[in-house]
């Protein structure tokens, strides 16, 4: 490689996948997988919680709202911070506020004390994904970006995988509280792995400019490449944006995708957080014992992690506005026939397996998109805003599932998760232009 200025993204484009940026793409994994499990802990621990503190099902609304609000707050606040102070400080600083207050709730005596720590929880929670993102797509060559990506976001699913197996295996023995403890102290174990492992950003270090990043950011891609950097090589950012800034998400160049984009997080995530957070209470009001319920989100995240594999493959090579509108279409269609089923656990089942696709696969789609059309000063930014206008669609999704299984019956919740999909397909059939540049390889397949 000759001297003269180059960009990292371009650098990492022309060079295999070597041993340190896999090392970050499994710490990314592993951080999510235990975000997954945290986030994921209030489903299955919310009908025992509830019977614990004698509670109707629907004064649960209440702890799953300041879980998902915190999730929302968090995702915005954190994404940007990492966009301004660092990937590896917010994701480390994002670990700690999941681990610790994740680790309080299970000495709390009271559903207002849960509230607040859930609340507390969901700030790291929320944080995290965005950051995790923006510091795999930035150690990621562009022709596997959607790949790794897709790769580290099945740790989420895979973390609620296992808290649902624990949960149904040794709930009865350790008590709720001890779903807590093991979800507390796992982060707080791995935010010492990562302390001492996980490396910053190089291309933020470029993008940032501050004293010493340069020399850091050098030094980094040499360990990337396992060989020296020639002298002359000057490292520049691949487009010049407002760093961290919001504003600069609507500008001219990003601004009709951004809103589509956050509308389609919006609406989505009303109807998966509907599913995911209240299908062990709904299927536990339908006649299943509380442990058996529980594998209902056990089977919707398995699947999920089934279908994410060839989905990822499928992606650039497919019209993903097309295939967006198809799975809200499945969607619909799982709701009505769920609406259906009665007690027929079987077809239940199969219905719940299917909609790990058809009501959540659309977040793969949409967050490798994310990754695709904005450049790095903007990444965390871009993503930490769609997850956070997600979550506030996840907050909507906590109070209604409750409101829908109170007023229409276990027929009428599954019907109400079908209003949120066909709201987001409106909005995913007005994606239709594109930026101007494609910075850093933004989706050919999508337009």
């Amino acid at each position: 490689m000759a001297g003269g200025k180059q960009s990292i993204q371009d650098l990492l484009d022309g060079e295999p996948i070597r041993g340190r940026q896999w090392l970050v793409f499994l710490m990314c994994f592993f951080v999510a997988a235990l975000d997954g499990f945290d986030t994921q802990c209030i489903a299955y621990t919310g009908p025992a919680i509830a019977k614990a503190f004698g509670m109707a099902p629907a004064d649960m609304t209440y702890i799953f709202i300041s879980g998902t609000l915190g999730m929302a707050i968090g995702a915005m606040a954190l994404g940007s911070i990492g966009d301004k102070i660092g990937r590896r400080t917010a994701i480390l600083g994002a670990m700690l506020l999941f681990g610790v207050f994740s680790l309080a709730i299970a000495f709390a005596t009271s559903p207002t004390q849960i509230v607040m720590l859930r609340f507390l929880t969901g700030l790291g929670m929320g944080g995290a994904t965005p950051v995790l993102l923006a510091l795999s797509a930035e150690y990621a060559p562009g022709r596997a970006r959607g790949t790794v990506l897709t790769g580290v976001l099945l740790g989420l699913p895979l973390g609620a995988v296992l808290g649902g197996l624990l949960a149904s295996g040794w709930m009865p023995v350790i008590g709720w509280q001890g779903i807590y403890l093991v979800g507390g102290s796992l982060p707080l174990v791995m935010l010492v792995v990562c302390l001492i492992v996980l490396p910053e950003s190089p291309q933020l270090l470029v993008a940032r400019g501050k004293p010493g990043d340069l020399e850091r950011s050098r030094s980094l891609v040499e360990k990337i490449l396992k060989r020296p950097v020639p002298a002359g090589t000057q490292f520049v950012p691949a487009e010049k944006v407002a760093k961290g800034s919001v504003a600069a998400l609507f500008a001219p160049a990003y601004r009709i995708r951004t809103i589509a984009v956050w509308a389609t997080y919006l609406f989505n995530w009303i109807a998966w957080f509907m599913l995911l957070l209240w299908l062990p209470t709904v299927l536990t009001t339908s006649g299943l014992p509380a442990a058996t319920a529980a594998f209902g989100t056990v089977t919707v995240n398995t699947a999920f992690i089934i279908c994410a594999i060839p989905l990822s493959l499928v992606l650039p090579k497919v019209n993903a506005r097309l295939l967006l509108l198809g799975m809200f279409a499945l969607g619909i269609a799982i709701c009505i026939g769920l609406a259906l089923a009665g007690t027929n656990w079987t077809a239940v089942f199969i219905l719940v397996a299917a909609a790990g696709f058809g009501v959540g696969g659309q977040q793969l789609a949409l967050n490798y998109l994310i990754s695709g059309i904005y450049p790095t000063e903007l990444r965390a930014t871009g993503t930490g805003w769609a997850i956070g206008i997600g979550r506030t669609g996840a907050i909507v999704g906590s109070a209604t599932g409750g409101w829908f299984l109170q007023m229409g019956g276990v027929p009428g919740y599954y019907l109400g998760i079908a209003v949120p999909l066909a709201i987001a397909a409106l909005a995913v059939a007005l994606i239709r232009s594109r930026p101007s540049a494609q910075p850093e390889g933004a989706l050919s397949a999508a337009h």
